[in-house]
């Protein structure tokens, strides 16, 4: 066995008390997340998403947050992806971002919901060519023979779209976890971290201190 006792870090960042925090908890990631964009030197927006399916075994990836309101959290993929299958087989998720120069964490669990296609043609619209084609060569989660396989579809798929507009594949599109639980996590000396839930109870948000 490999032992990584000694990879460790103390983290230092400020107290975090209960009054600071906003009795909304999408207004306080909003306050958060405008701070990351400003601080995290990567992708500050890249989310762990754990699904389970009806086998019920977890299965947890990263993907991209790309929009958030008082709603919930966006994210795009293959509707017909490993993550997809599970998710409608069971629409409950849940959600990590961390951003380790603040040194805190954000956790969120809740229903995942498709979005409407106006919404997903929307971003698809404004994505880069490239991945507009990606989108429609990659048979996402799907066992491929080769990597020239993959870039044979991308040429074809260049082809047809060489001098016209790139729809969106109708199997293509986004999501939005509607949350139910939301916690705030900040980094503190000797792993006494501080920790603040908020839960969802009759359409009212419940904030409370968590032991770390």
């Amino acid at each position: 066995m490999k032992k990584l006792f000694q990879v460790r870090k103390e983290y230092n960042a400020p107290v975090l008390y209960f009054n600071e925090l906003l009795p909304n908890p999408m207004e306080q990631f909003d306050e958060w997340f405008k701070k990351a964009l400003k601080t995290e030197k990567n992708e500050p927006n890249a989310m762990a998403l754990a699904t389970t399916g009806i086998d019920l075994k977890p299965s947890v990836r990263f993907v991209l947050l790309k929009a958030y309101d008082e709603r919930g959290f966006v994210f795009f993929t293959n509707y017909e992806s490993r993550k997809s299958i599970q998710i409608s087989q069971n629409p409950y998720a849940a959600i990590t971002l961390f951003w380790p120069l603040l040194q805190q964490q954000i956790r969120a669990e809740g229903e995942l919901t498709m979005l409407p296609e106006f919404e997903s043609d929307d971003y698809f619209n404004d994505r880069p060519n490239g991945s507009k084609i990606g989108a429609w060569a990659s048979p996402q989660s799907k066992p491929i023979p080769s990597r020239e396989y993959l870039e044979k579809l991308k040429g074809e798929y260049e082809k047809i779209y060489s001098i016209s507009r790139i729809p969106r594949p109708k199997y293509w599109g986004g999501y939005r976890l509607i949350p139910n639980m939301i916690e705030f996590w900040q980094g503190r000396p000797d792993r006494l971290h501080d920790r603040f839930e908020y839960k969802l109870i009759n359409g009212c948000w419940k904030k409370e201190r968590l032991a770390p």
